[in-house]
């Protein structure tokens, strides 16, 4: 596993989603990738937690703004302080990486935990991947495997592949070739390549009956989740 990768992956996809907590104006309810930069500096300003989520992702990764890590950490704080998932997962993000901030892994951890209680799969998926390493936390397998899961049956990929991983060395779960497979070969469908390469070694000591069978379980798991489906 590539724990760093992991962790910017979950940062870079950050999407707009829509805050709870305030009911917003015409205009701010519309910000998303595609707004204005003046729009979403003046929404945030406003307080509203989506404006300054995205205004935030932005400083982190110098989309359209000079990357500023210290100013993203202050408008994630700004929407995670009012509960907004995907800001507490970048706060996470951003505290396991050192980006603004001193390296902090029980930090990562706390943000991730508040943003994966709401829901959110990535940080679902980065809480699994902390309690796999014992990173700010104790390690513990299965409580890996309960946040992976979640965040797996969500269809995310990092976790997909997380899941497969854990089951494919016995940690926190039964290993199981035939799920070890199954949760591989959904990670790699979505483009992970070190999923593939794993489904293609699990591969190797699997019967043709078993394959069939891991194969069978894929198809099924696609048909219940469809993509873009509710």
């Amino acid at each position: 596993m590539k724990k760093t990768l992991l962790f910017a992956l979950a940062l870079a996809v950050i999407p707009v989603g829509v805050d709870a907590q305030v009911t917003p104006s015409a205009s701010c309810a519309d910000i998303s990738p595609s707004s204005a930069l003046e729009d979403v500096r003046s929404c945030a300003e406003q307080g509203y937690a989506v404006a300054q989520t995205r205004l935030g992702r932005m400083h982190a990764t110098g989309e359209g703004v000079p990357e500023d890590y210290a100013e993203a950490i202050r408008w994630f704080r700004l929407a995670a302080e009012q509960g907004n998932a995907l800001a507490q997962n970048g706060l996470g993000v951003m505290h396991s990486e050192g980006w603004g901030v001193p390296e902090d892994y029980a930090e990562a951890a706390r943000w991730y935990r508040l943003a994966a209680e709401q829901g959110y799969a990535a940080a679902q998926s980065n809480l699994g991947l902390m309690y796999i390493y014992g990173s700010g936390l104790p390690q513990d397998y299965a409580e890996a495997a309960r946040w992976v899961r979640l965040a797996a049956e969500q269809g995310d990929a990092d976790a997909q592949y997380l899941l497969g991983f854990l089951y494919d060395n016995g940690e926190g779960v039964v290993e199981d070739n035939v799920l070890a497979y199954m949760w591989y070969n959904l990670a790699a469908d979505q483009g992970s390549e070190i999923a593939l390469d794993n489904k293609d070694i699990v591969e190797q000591r699997m019967t043709r009956e078993q394959i069939a069978e891991a194969q069978r379980l894929s198809r099924e798991w696609l048909e219940a989740h469809p993509r873009g489906g509710n």
